[in-house]
């Protein structure tokens, strides 16, 4: 149903139409611009900032209350912080949560993050990306939105708005906590807007900036090219399509690499292998059918936007990222939770604009008709969905309850710590403790010695934790510790003996 409609060849200046008079096809006053039309009407931009800014409060209420209540899902939220802050500290990305000295750039090429920063410098805090992930993900919203509303007129920009801010792709990221990902989400708004109004040359630069979002969005970048190239943009698009290809094999072949330890990009691991078995790629293919999993993940991501998304060429470009999720051995990246379906939203809400638009003068009466409530059915489905996604618990009193027992315990085990000490943990307090100290995944750091090892006996550990001062002496035989701090489930265990004069990843001056 995807169609590639050439009319990129068009020599009118990008995004308007070219100058006619009234004729027997004028479209009246006040009727949604028809197929043909791009960015026919002047868009007023503040009810799509207002839209955005109500989305970023409600994106960033869920994130903090997580954060409050210590209900981070996984140990990324900590990693993207000392990612952030050796940045702002003009350091090499070094992340201890992954090893003692481990530079991050050889597991992912994220570089981008590097621009949180600033705003590190100001708000020293795993809060300020929490921020940063609602404000960029409510941008996309704003771009959405009012693209939308060029395409389509009357109230669609705004039903698409609501349908792109309470999508499951969206809300299940806020809930996963930061990601490097929340930059792609208004690049890849842009890069569909400048696509539909026919500005070619900005859909190009907001597509180059992707490569330093993630290793794998130069094929993304790859296939904004080949569209350019369909658009009858040859030259760009032939140029776009080589640089994204070269950026995504240099990238896994070289950089990471490069950066890596183990001189090599991990993650191949995830689709060749499940376990200690190799898998074929004819395998791999064929679990994509034969996965209840995949298959309701690419019905709820067509099924979101009305499938008026299967319109429009732009959903060629979740083609990528959907082909390595869908490879993968690693079933988290399946489902619909986590944050991996974030960065599609964007594409299939404007695709879905876009197939709207494509459909309004359809040969096919049943299309013309389907098209016209399409938005609005986008919309319903939306706020349908999120009375079974994260948003939901903001309208639960207890969301914003971090005074509870579990709470308390755990704000008493933080103020046990010491600033600037060297500490070894789990998830449940990892993220309120790498703004200043340095902070080691528990189990990950042998031959470290830290000055603290802190765990929540709760965790969900393989087999309890009876004598946490034992645990702690076999994480690091060359160390005595003893019992600083127990209340509730978190017992915080400081070290007796001297520093080690040699630590793994520390420079001593």
């Amino acid at each position: 149903m995807l169609e590639l409609n050439k009319s990129g060849t068009d020599r009118s200046e990008p995004g308007r139409l070219p100058a006619q008079g009234p004729g027997p096809d004028a479209r009246p006053a006040g009727d949604a611009p028809r197929t043909g039309d791009i960015a026919a009407e002047r868009v007023p931009l503040r009810p799509y900032l207002i839209a955005g800014a109500v989305l970023c409060a409600l994106y960033f209420l869920y994130s903090y209350f997580q954060y409050s209540r210590f209900g981070s899902p996984s140990w990324d939220l900590g990693i993207f912080e000392q990612e952030v802050r050796a940045y702002a500290a003009f350091d090499a990305p070094v992340v201890d949560i992954k090893g003692p000295g481990y530079l991050i750039l050889g597991d992912h090429f994220s570089p981008i993050v590097a621009l949180l920063a600033p705003l590190y410098w100001l708000w020293p805090s795993a809060e300020a990306l929490l921020f940063a992930q609602a404000a960029l993900f409510a941008l996309g919203a704003v771009v959405v939105g009012r693209t939308t509303q060029q395409l389509l007129g009357g109230r669609s920009g705004l039903c698409v708005t609501v349908a792109y801010g309470l999508s499951w792709g969206i809300q299940e990221a806020v809930k996963a906590d930061f990601h490097e990902i929340a930059f792609a989400v208004p690049l890849l708004a842009l890069v569909c807007r400048a696509l539909l109004l026919k500005r070619w040359t900005a859909a190009l630069l907001w597509s180059l900036p992707l490569v330093l979002v993630k290793e794998d969005l130069g094929a993304t970048v790859a296939v904004v090219g080949f569209l350019l190239f369909v658009y009858g943009r040859r030259l760009q698009g032939a140029l776009l399509a080589a640089f994204g290809v070269a950026a995504f094999v240099v990238t896994l072949m070289v950089l990471i690499p490069a950066a890596s330890s183990a001189g090599t990009y991990d993650y191949w691991q995830k689709i060749d292998k499940n376990g200690e078995q190799d898998v074929s790629m004819l395998d791999s293919v064929l679990g994509v059918l034969n996965s209840s999993v995949k298959i309701e993940m690419l019905v709820f991501l067509i099924g979101i936007t009305a499938f008026m998304a299967l319109r429009s060429p732009l959903t060629l470009l979740i083609v990528p990222t959907l082909g390595w999720r869908l490879l993968s051995q690693d079933s988290n990246h399946w489902g619909m939770v986590w944050h991996y379906s974030a960065i599609l939203m964007p594409v299939l809400f404007l695709a879905l604009a876009d197939g709207v638009r494509r459909s309004r003068d359809s040969q096919r009466p049943w299309l013309a008709s389907y098209a016209k409530v399409a938005v609005p059915v986008a919309a319903a489905i939306a706020v349908a969905m999120t009375q079974h996604l994260p948003l939901r618990d903001l309208l639960r009193p207890e969301t914003y309850r971090t005074d509870d027992a579990r709470s308390q315990a755990a704000r008493a085990a933080l103020d046990a710590i010491p600033a600037g000490s060297r500490v070894e943990t789990d998830i449940t307090l990892m993220a309120h403790l790498t703004s200043d100290r340095t902070v080691y995944w528990v189990g990950g750091a042998p031959g470290t010695a830290p000055d603290i090892v802190a765990i929540n006996l709760d965790f969900g550990w393989s087999r309890p934790i009876q004598d946490p001062v034992a645990y702690a002496e076999q994480l690091h035989p060359e160390a005595r510790y003893r019992l600083k701090h127990r209340g509730g489930s978190f017992v915080v265990m400081e070290r007796t003996t001297p520093e080690p004069e040699e630590i793994p990843g520390v420079r001593k001056d």
